[in-house]
């Protein structure tokens, strides 16, 4: 059975019979999971075997594990700074800080592989402006190229373990202040604009293959009225055009407040797969998920589907043959420093269900 466009979640860490019957359907291509599906790598490890066992080929499995605030499995796994610390790193010496980001981007991957997930939601290319608490340190920094060079490092290090990166959020949600999770950011600047300052990290990654983009659910008036994940000027003719990006466009949840903007569930899934998305997050809402995955059965498209493939890991290493790899080793001592140098400030997210995807 060919991967439809519909990723969903699950309630729990263990699967339902009535998960087993809706992730079977056609229109479905893989899962989502969060903290509510974790308990330990244990049982992560069993919950991604038997999502697997259930389709031929199997569902891809993510997860938003970016590090700090936004880092769903915990206990168990590494725990890892916010990309804002990358940055940091970078105004004392931009090559320690590439290095870091690449060891722990390869660390991150490493342990989600090891647990049977195939990719994250990360890295973020947004820029820091100092506006938007919704990203903070999610950013690596407020500099158009260190995003890119850090983003870039931590990209190659997730490649080097075997696991695609997602880009997000394309064009950049750093310059609003509202928070799309609850309700419609509207960013006024010019095209020229974006394309110097927050369009230049997403560029300098998909010109080295980045695997995968999330857009965001924001409003660019200067450039098309429809949230840019809903909107085939951004996503066909900029993204894909003048960009030249050819890998998969995943969905921000269609569950954000923003998305209401492209109507009701059904209509926002079909929206965003007209403007160009390939794969939908239908989080949250069971009863919207349904009505999704039943709109969009006969909605199979092979040249999504030829993408969607490329989001398998690549390879897996079981997690205790991990600390023989150089990098673990190297990557222990960059997270002592972490520790050392700064407590992250994990207190804002605005997930408050545990599950939307940030």
């Amino acid at each position: 059975m060919p991967l439809g466009s519909v990723m969903l979640d699950i309630a729990s860490t263990e699967l339902s019979a009535e998960d087993r019957e809706l992730l079977a359907q056609p229109a479905v291509g893989g899962v989502i999971l969060f903290a509510r599906n974790y308990h330990d790598p244990v049982q992560l490890a069993a919950l991604t075997a038997s999502i697997r066992a259930l389709r031929e080929p199997p569902l891809l499995i993510a997860v938003d594990q970016e590090g700090g605030r936004v880092q769903r499995f915990r206990e168990g796994f590494k725990r890892l700074p916010p990309a804002g610390y990358f940055g940091k790193l970078y105004r004392q010496s931009p090559p320690s800080a590439q290095r870091a980001a690449s060891v722990l981007g390869w660390l991150m991957a490493s342990e989600l592989q090891a647990a049977g997930v195939d990719y994250s939601f990360a890295p973020v290319l947004d820029i820091d402006r100092g506006i938007c608490r919704a990203i903070g340190d999610r950013a690596f920094s407020d500099e158009p190229a260190t995003v890119a060079e850090l983003g870039a490092a931590w990209m190659q290090g997730a490649r080097l373990a075997g696991m695609a990166s997602v880009g997000k959020h394309f064009p950049g949600h750093g310059g609003v202040s509202v928070d799309s999770h609850l309700a419609l950011p509207r960013d006024e600047r010019s095209f020229a604009t974006l394309l110097r300052q927050d369009i230049a990290p997403f560029q300098a990654l998909i010109d080295q293959g980045l695997e995968a983009v999330m857009p965001a659910h924001v409003v660019y008036p200067a450039i098309d009225e429809a949230p840019a994940g809903f909107s085939p000027r951004w996503l066909k003719d900029i993204l894909r055009g003048r960009l030249g990006f050819n890998g998969v466009i995943i969905s921000d949840a269609l569950d954000m407040a923003a998305a209401a903007a492209a109507g009701n569930d059904v209509e926002r899934a079909k929206a965003a797969l007209a403007a160009g998305c390939g794969q939908l997050l239908a989080c949250n809402n069971r009863t919207a998920a349904i009505q999704v995955v039943e709109a969009l059965e006969d909605d199979l498209d092979p040249v999504a589907q030829s993408r969607l493939s490329r989001l398998y890991s690549r390879h897996s290493t079981p997690h205790a043959k991990l600390e023989a790899h150089p990098f673990w080793a190297e990557a222990n001592a960059l997270l002592d420093q972490f520790e050392t140098a700064s407590n992250a400030e994990l207190a804002y997210d605005p997930t408050t269900r545990g599950g939307t995807v940030t």
